[in-house]
């Protein structure tokens, strides 16, 4: 029952990333803003990362029915949507890899502790967990800074990724237990977050800037 439950919920975060990312397309192709562009880069990997995890998952069901996923084959959809987690958060406020503040830097520190082995799929979830985490916080002082009522949305799904991404990570020392699913429904939640200013962009290239940049 798990087994199709990942497997659905990994299709609709595919379609969900997809979604958002032709609508970052059609907003770029209209207003020709760069930050459209990282946007469109960025929920395009998310999307294929969330296919990839998929297609392995399928492939189990139909061809390999070994009971479990391919590893290689999850590590590659974790890394291209890191990909897509990097652009995304540097298309959201984030001006350096580190912030000045030693309290929001001990944020990047924390899950290095975290990892309990080298497994390249670990590293790449903590890389993640830093970028969103990282990006949530610098929205969330946009937000107060200039009370932009679209930086709250922005805020709400960079830190729904950022927590999901963490509990696909626990998932692994709790393999048995539903926390990826439940990552990977947070997750999807956090894409649709960032999907409701992300649809109002094409209709103005200067709304947009005030929002995201």
């Amino acid at each position: 029952m798990e087994f199709l439950l990942e497997n659905i919920l990994n299709l609709v975060g595919f379609l969900v990333g997809l979604a958002i990312g032709i609508m970052s397309l059609i907003g770029f192709r209209n207003t020709g803003s760069p930050t459209l562009f990282r946007l469109t880069i960025a929920f395009f990997s998310i999307s294929i990362g969330f296919f990839v995890i998929w297609t392995g998952y399928m492939l189990e069901d139909f061809l390999i029915k070994s009971g479990n996923i391919e590893r290689w084959i999850q590590t590659l959809g974790i890394i291209i949507q890191t990909v897509g987690y990097f652009f995304i958060a540097f298309s959201h406020s984030i001006k350096s890899f580190f912030p000045k503040s030693r309290y929001f830097r001990s944020i990047g520190i924390f899950p290095l502790f975290l990892v309990s082995s080298v497994q390249i799929e670990h590293i790449f979830r903590s890389v993640s967990f830093i970028l969103l985490a990282y990006g949530a916080i610098e929205t969330t002082l946009s937000y107060f800074e200039n009370k932009n009522k679209g930086a709250i949305s922005v805020a709400v799904g960079l830190a729904l990724l950022a927590f999901g991404e963490f509990l696909g990570w626990y998932s692994f020392v709790f393999p048995e237990s539903i926390l990826y699913s439940v990552s990977l429904v947070i997750k999807i939640v956090g894409l649709i977050a960032l999907f409701v200013p992300v649809s109002k962009i094409p209709l103005t290239k200067i709304k947009f800037d005030d929002d995201f940049e």
